[in-house]
């Protein structure tokens, strides 16, 4: 460190210090050797210097060491930095304060200045100044990126002044660099200037040719200048929220715009074809502006913005009477919502038209539009109208559902009036009419099944009677029934009623079959007639007691399960009553008679019992095969059917699968266990059915190609029902079948998942498995102590696990 220099006359004479005592410090301690100055004096002095009383009388000012001035100079920095705008700031006599330009304000968000922000885009081509309270575009950002000076705006005569970029910063900004080469900058592709308070824009604007996206949403523009109709590349603009009037004419001729949102403006009409309508032809094509010799020149769209997908128009003051009709067949998603589109008859109607044949539109909203029913009559669409349609919103308006349907009987979608946060499934089109009500898709499976449940039972009338009971001794009251004492208009012929439908308890009271002791003489009663009738044909007493299941082709019917009770048309599902052994009483030692009933007992009208005329088997193929409706039967529900735990199947040569479109199988709660007793009757239903025992899942996967979804929740299966081969043939697609896509498994004494481990291996370095369907399993309150971690191989959209051990 060099001294700082000072005349001659100022310089003090320097003496060595006196110690304490009194004596002088030694020689020794202040000679230092001299190689690096060179100088032939063999001492140096080193200690502090002392100023004689001598030499201060004849100086003006004490001199300072080295380390005293350096201490100063900082002390002197510090108080500027911290006090500069402070009057009571006092310095020493020979500091120089160093006047310091005033900054710009802190960002509460902690954002880079304007100016800096502006100068890192450079290096980046996108620029964000969103929320800055900015009255138009810097035009630092033209003079930092282009090199030139906007001219000023008549709106904007003063435009806030941003402060060059502090020197002092860069230390404590991580990141700054210097400004890059001209060679390294790029070109400005994103511009955001959403959420200010601008109310014009330059027309500079043009010369960022390469701007692809534009946000300008949240300001206050009320026009736009004519040239930013040159930035051909632009792919993205945003001008909603502002107060615009009208728009420049050149804008609908962007070659490259995708997204155009113009919502919660002023605009009055929306002129597609302006561009293009003129007789002056000088507009199409290729325009070139600029007179020097590095011309640009600007590529116009010869059709109205040619690869736009998505336009939003909402909120505004168009008609439709003001809005040109040449949509770009590329359009796929398009809002007209809250505009007065229907002032006029003809012209709403010529829209939909267009709107109807557009080939990729796939969302159209028109929510709180004024139009009505005059919109869609029932002959607008020639043709299929909106071939690629998924949500059509006419909510809040006055369009009735009924004329909807009339106009759009056409369309090769579905027609969904079901309003769910959920995209429509693939084929089906969601139309939303009237009041919007968003419903889960739990609330519409409710719904669907209220009203299969509905479907179940007749439909009343509101004057109906309460039929006769049937007469006995003991005396009832009859209950009066009155619907109204005013006087009602005679109907011309009474309306046929539904079939009354009862359930099993209903006529089981009928008959007395309540108890045990009645189920016993019905019994006793049905084989008394029976072997009366044997007798009087000459047939003797039977050597067997009948039995439902081991005859099911005999000469006479044999039970009919078309009954609506068990049997549903409109869903076709076949449901058949829970069947349990019969339970003993202390105080009897045999509760029910070993009689069975007989079928004469089914066809006296005295004693309906069907209850009695379901097979007692748990899977009653045989039976179930000979129904007219076997060969349509997509849903069979065998709950808590343990009486029998067998399968009576048929013995039909050449033929192992049945029930060709059942689709769903539940046999919850019948006790099955790994092996199942098959029964398979003979041909003529004559001979024994010869028994046997074979596999669970072997054997269902056969008898049923087309299952999707099998419930086999609580009953006896363990791990070794559920073995790689067998779970493959039941799960994996296959020639012949479909694949299974529901498993329900819970309740069971399963332990381990070595067979569903073995399925997962066939996912390891395989993405996709094409026979793989399965979508759901459900193995709750098992035995399963741990779970391989192979099983996060298996796609599975629900996957059910709680309850394990």
């Amino acid at each position: 460190m060099s001294r700082i220099p000072q005349s001659p006359s100022s310089r003090p004479s320097l003496k060595p210090p006196a110690t304490s005592r009194g004596t002088s410090t030694p020689a020794s301690r202040l000679r230092t050797q001299s190689a690096r100055s060179g100088a032939s004096s063999p001492t140096k002095p080193l200690a502090k210097p002392v100023v004689s009383d001598a030499s201060a009388e004849g100086t003006t000012s004490t001199p300072l060491s080295i380390k005293e001035a350096i201490a100063l100079r900082r002390a002197e920095a510090k108080k500027v930095q911290s006090k500069i705008n402070s009057s009571d700031f006092i310095s020493l006599e020979d500091a120089s304060l160093v006047p310091v330009p005033k900054k710009e304000e802190e960002d509460v968000l902690g954002r880079w200045p304007i100016r800096e922000t502006i100068e890192r885009a450079r290096s980046t081509g996108n620029l964000n100044l969103a929320t800055r309270s900015l009255p138009c575009i810097p035009s630092a950002l033209f003079e930092i990126h282009l090199g030139i000076t906007p001219d000023p705006l008549n709106l904007v005569p003063s435009e806030p002044v941003l402060p060059p970029t502090d020197p002092s910063d860069v230390p404590r900004r991580k990141g700054r660099g210097e400004n890059p080469a001209w060679f390294e900058a790029q070109d400005l592709l994103v511009l955001k200037l959403w959420s200010n308070e601008i109310v014009e824009i330059q027309h500079e604007i043009s010369l960022f040719g390469s701007l692809k996206i534009i946000d300008l949403h949240q300001n206050k523009l009320t026009f736009l200048p004519s040239t930013i109709a040159d930035l051909t590349a632009l792919t993205s603009l945003d001008l909603s929220y502002n107060s615009l009037t009208s728009l420049p004419d050149n804008i609908f001729a962007l070659p490259a715009l995708t997204s155009l949102n113009l919502s919660h403006n002023a605009l009055t009409t929306f002129p597609l074809n302006a561009p293009f309508a003129s007789s002056n032809t000088s507009s199409r094509g290729k325009h070139t502006v600029g007179g020097s010799f590095f011309t640009p020149t600007i590529t116009r769209a010869s059709s109205p913005l040619p690869l736009l997908l998505v336009l939003n128009i909402s909120d505004n003051k168009i008609p439709a009477s003001a809005i040109d009709l040449q949509f770009p067949k590329t359009l796929t998603k398009l809002d007209l919502s809250r505009n007065p589109l229907g002032i006029d008859e003809l012209p709403i109607q010529s829209l939909m038209k267009i709107l109807g044949s557009l080939p990729k539109l796939k969302d159209l909203r028109l929510v709180g539009a004024d139009i009505g029913d005059e919109a869609f009559p029932a002959t607008l669409f020639s043709s299929s109208p909106f071939p690629s349609i998924q949500i059509l919103d006419i909510g809040e308006a006055k369009v009735t559902r009924a004329a909807l349907e009339g106009a759009l009987k056409g369309m090769k979608q579905e027609l969904s009036f079901d309003f769910t946060t959920e995209d429509p499934p693939v084929g089906v089109a969601r139309i939303i009419v009237g009041k919007k009500i968003i419903k889960e898709a739990w609330e519409l499976e409710l719904e669907r099944r209220e009203k299969i449940r509905r479907t179940q039972h007749a439909d009343f009338d509101d004057d109906w009677q309460i039929p006769e009971k049937p007469k006995s001794n003991t005396s009832v009251c009859k209950p009066e029934v009155v619907v109204n004492n005013s006087p009602r208009p005679v109907a011309a012929a009474p309306k046929p009623r539904g079939e009354i439908m009862k359930e099993a308890w209903e006529i089981e009271a009928e008959q007395g079959l309540l108890t045990e002791g009645g189920k016993r003489r019905a019994r006793a009663a049905a084989a008394a007639a029976e072997n009366k009738l044997r007798a009087e044909v000459g047939l003797g007493s039977p050597s067997d007691a009948f039995d439902l299941s081991s005859s099911p082709k005999s000469s006479l019917s044999g039970p009919s399960l078309t009954n609506p009770q068990y049997y549903s048309q409109n869903t076709q599902t076949l449901t058949l009553p829970p069947s349990s052994p019969p339970t003993k009483v202390a105080t009897h030692t045999r509760t029910f008679s070993l009689a069975s009933p007989s079928k004469l007992a089914f066809s006296s009208p005295s004693l309906r019992t069907d209850d009695l005329a379901v097979p007692t088997p748990t899977l009653p193929l045989s039976v179930i095969v000979t129904q007219p409706f076997a060969q349509t039967l997509r849903v069979l529900l065998l709950f808590n059917r343990r009486l029998d735990k067998t399968f009576a199947l048929p013995n039909v040569d050449d033929q192992d699968s049945f029930l060709p479109h059942l689709e769903e199988l539940s046999l919850e709660g019948c006790g099955l266990a790994d092996l199942v007793q098959v029964a398979r009757h003979a041909a003529g239903g004559a001979s024994t059915p010869h028994r046997s025992s074979e596999r669970i899942l072997p054997l269902i996967s056969g008898l049923f190609p087309s299952l999707r979804t099998l419930d086999l929740s609580h009953n006896a299966l363990t791990s070794a029902s559920f073995t790689n081969d067998d779970l493959s043939g039941l799960i994996l697609r296959s020639p012949g079948r479909h694949g299974l896509r529901h498993l329900r498994l819970r309740g069971n004494a399963i332990s381990e998942l070595a067979g569903f481990q073995g399925l997962a291996e066939t996912f390891k370095g395989n993405r996709q498995v094409p026979e793989w369907k399965l979508e759901e399993l459900d193995i709750r309150d098992n035995e399963i102590g741990k779970l391989p971690p192979e099983l996060g191989l298996l796609p599975m959209d629900v996957f059910l696990v709680d309850g394990n051990t």
